[in-house]
């Protein structure tokens, strides 16, 4: 196969969830433009429905979708859509997700489970709806979770007080690097990305209180813009990375270096 034919998604069908804004958003642009029908699912419908629009106009072929990771009927539904409407599925990115920010010994555990529930049981949730059809239909897949650099390392006080998010998000990649060895045998690999910092409405206030000292801890003197996660998730969805499950690809200026 050629390299273009190796990134090539056209008739695959991809679910991304929170993609109808910020990093999920930018994700299903690639992919989009790599030739896949989307899939667009969050909590808020009308934003999905709008990128969703706006992707069509594009060429591609899309379906947006209300749904709350944390609810396995959600998730099903979610999938069972996706089959009617394009016949399989072939690409899961795990975008959906929260935060809760307050120092560690404040942190409520109202906070702590609110995290928890949407940034990994929300995630396994989708994840495990997804790979039941994969394992069905056949032919393996591409899972892509979309961790964070902050589940790599921790983060000094006043800096980064997000404990929750820091641990859901480690807990990401451990079960993506379980659940590459559990799926395997299907043929379907399992991935994550780790982003560093990015601007974003999840981020915004932190960059806006912080963003001098995040800054000067990034190699490249900069943040994510609007394209550094085409190229990796284009990679970890298609066939160019056919040999490679388990993997965390960190996305992040070298901050983690």
């Amino acid at each position: 196969m050629t390299v273009r034919e190796l990134f090539d998604l056209s008739g695959r069908a991809a679910i991304v969830t929170g993609g109808g804004r910020g990093l999920g958003r930018q994700m299903a642009d690639a992919l989009a433009e790599l030739g896949a029908d989307i899939v667009l699912c969050s909590r808020n419908l009308e934003r999905c429905q709008q990128s969703a629009a706006e992707l069509a106009e594009l060429g591609a072929r899309t379906l947006a979708l209300r749904c709350d990771v944390r609810q396995p009927g959600d998730a099903e539904a979610v999938v069972d859509s996706t089959i009617d409407q394009f016949g399989r599925v072939d690409v899961l990115v795990n975008d959906a997700g929260t935060t809760w920010g307050a120092p560690a010994e404040e942190t409520p555990l109202q906070g702590w489970q609110k995290v928890i529930d949407v940034n990994l049981t929300g995630l396994f949730l989708m994840t495990q709806a997804v790979a039941r059809r994969m394992i069905a239909q056949g032919g393996g897949g591409a899972i892509v979770n979309i961790a964070s650099v902050s589940g790599l390392r921790g983060s000094p006080p006043g800096t980064l007080d997000a404990v929750a998010y820091s641990a859901s998000k480690g807990g990401v990649i451990t079960l993506t690097r379980d659940l590459a060895w559990k799926w395997a045998p299907h043929g379907i690999r399992v991935n994550a990305i780790a982003p560093g910092w990015f601007p974003s409405d999840m981020s915004r206030v932190l960059l806006e209180r912080v963003g001098d000292q995040l800054l000067a801890q990034i190699p490249l003197r900069r943040f994510g813009g609007p394209d550094d996660l085409k190229g990796a998730i284009a990679y970890l969805a298609s066939p160019a990375s056919a040999f490679v499950t388990g993997h965390t690809l960190v996305v992040d200026g070298g901050q983690s270096a």
